[in-house]
């Protein structure tokens, strides 16, 4: 990768050397001495001060630097150079960094760049435009008018679409970079996935929704890092749901793109809002508004939702899905309004409050102590990871909601922070939401309220420019995760053993309700 500091060189600066006069003067002699000594000191700090970086330079355009995404968006500084001179400064390896490595491929500019400079032809399925998200690192605008909700600073209004764009430029920041990929641990492939696909899925034959996919594979096929483990250490980051991607068929009429069926896919990994019944699919956080500078911050808002007094039993943020006639949103809101000042319901219909302005959801979530998570166009939700900012312990009403997804980010022991009340089938729904949660006892409320405060740092990703210290947020986890899975492959390969087996088996039984039936505990 190329860091944005780099130029093309400039041509070294040529010492003329001069003949002295040879006579038999040793005055003359000593003077010409005394000439010749600081010349040389001075050759010598030009020589130290040279930039031999620039000998390194790759001079081809087309491939894209993320550098130049931030410097497009924002004018803040962007600090992955630091990362890369190490690199090529001292080429030993870091011992810190053994098994860490990562290895970013600089794909050519249309897979990425070429998406951000035209963002005006994607569409998140709604009229609003979503070039303003791409600031800041793919955090959107700052958030200026915080109301005394939120913090002073951090917070932003972002898309979760953007997941993508946050995850390169963390990325980019990563300690354990290198540019030489025998290095590499892992292979992290920097394709704008969801992005491209957002331009094409409505009113587009499925030729040219899977364009891109074709072109992808077709280009990293033939580099030279696919072949060591024939693409199981390359993994891709989507801001979409991995299901947007596993179009089953060629029906012009289905959903989505072909990507993680095409046959050398198959051997990546994908990390996404949403994982599918795939076992090379990873669930990882949807970014929320958060993006906290240091640990201080953390901690906190964390204070500020621990002493935060709470008006409300549950919350439901959300709108009805009548198109979806297993949904339990309806049920849902109907018992909220039954409840009357027990429940508040935010509805987020069009028209209706603002439900992407972070500022309405926390003020909300914040003043609640459950808040009720129910699947939506997908399993899962952003509102679940906008509950644990604002201490508000989630209610799941399906396993694929949380329980089956973020597997690196949330505890194995589900009931240690949320409350788990499962539905099978809507017409069978018999359950009192407001009395089974009045029956829970507050010092059982208190141990899920602190568990679920004690996950922000794990559920947020943090301002690349400063990092949590050390301490591990969304993207620190994601990375360990994927690390760890593909040592995993390695290990098998060097006992011999077909590295393909089981990679990209289909597991739908973590959907089903059978793998969480232990009894919901209360006391």
């Amino acid at each position: 990768m190329r860091p944005k500091n780099y130029s093309q060189m400039e041509k070294p600066i040529s010492i003329a050397t001069g003949k002295f006069r040879t006579n038999n003067n040793n005055n003359n002699n000593h003077n010409n001495v005394w000439f010749v000594v600081p010349l040389f000191f001075i050759l010598c700090f030009v020589l130290l001060c040279f930039d031999y970086s620039a000998l390194f330079t790759d001079t081809d355009e087309t491939a894209f630097s993320i550098s130049d995404v931030t410097q497009k968006s924002t004018s803040s500084e962007f600090s992955k150079d630091d990362n890369f001179s190490r690199f090529l400064d001292d080429p030993s390896p870091d011992s810190s960094c053994s098994g860490r490595y990562i290895y970013v491929h600089e794909l050519p500019y249309r897979f990425n760049g070429d998406l951000l400079d035209n963002c005006f032809k994607i569409t998140r399925g709604t009229e609003k435009d979503i070039c303003p998200y791409i600031e800041n690192y793919g955090f959107g605008p700052v958030i200026k008018n915080y109301e005394n909700v939120l913090l002073k600073q951090s917070w932003f209004t972002t898309n979760q679409f953007m997941l993508e764009v946050i995850f390169h430029n963390k990325m980019m920041n990563y300690r354990c970079l290198t540019n030489d990929s025998s290095l590499a641990s892992a292979v992290f492939v920097p394709f704008y996935a969801g992005l491209d696909m957002s331009r094409y899925l409505w009113g587009f034959n499925i030729s040219v929704r899977d364009s891109s996919s074709h072109e992808l594979m077709n280009w990293l096929v033939v580099q030279k890092e696919w072949g060591r483990m024939s693409g199981r250490d390359h993994f891709l980051v989507s801001g979409r749901i991995a299901w947007d991607f596993r179009r089953q068929t060629d029906n012009e009429s289905d959903w989505g793109s072909k990507l993680r069926f095409l046959p050398e896919s198959r051997n990546m990994s994908m990390l996404s809002i949403e994982s599918s019944s795939w076992k090379n699919d990873y669930a990882i956080p949807y970014p929320t508004c958060f993006h906290p500078r240091s640990v201080d911050e953390v901690v906190e808002w964390q204070e500020l939702m621990r002493s935060q007094k709470r008006e409300y039993l549950f919350t439901f943020a959300g709108a009805p899905r009548p198109e979806y006639k297993d949904s339990v949103r309806g049920k849902i809101i109907d018992e909220c309004l039954e409840s009357k000042k027990q429940c508040y319901l935010l509805d987020c219909n069009y028209g209706n409050v603002n439900c992407d302005n972070p500022v309405n959801v926390m003020k909300v979530f914040r003043n609640s102590v459950f808040c009720l998570q129910p699947p939506g166009d997908s399993y899962t939700r952003r509102s679940m990871f906008d509950s644990i900012l604002a201490g508000c312990i989630p209610v799941f009403f399906h396993p694929g909601t949380a329980y089956a997804q973020y597997k690196w980010h949330l505890p194995k022991n589900h009931s240690s922070y949320s409350v788990y009340l499962p539905v099978k089938d809507v017409k069978e729904w018999n359950i009192k939401i407001k009395e089974r949660l009045i029956e829970i006892p507050e010092e059982r409320v208190v141990r899920l309220r602190e568990e679920v405060l004690r996950l922000i740092p794990k559920v947020v990703y943090a301002d690349p420019k400063y990092g949590l210290d050390g301490n591990e947020d969304a993207f620190e986890l994601a990375v360990k995760g994927m690390l760890e899975r593909i040592e995993e492959v390695r290990e098998m390969m060097r006992q011999g053993k077909d590295g393909s087996d089981g990679f990209d088996d289909r597991d739908d039984y973590k959907y089903t309700f059978s793998p969480y039936e232990e009894p919901q505990v209360l006391a």
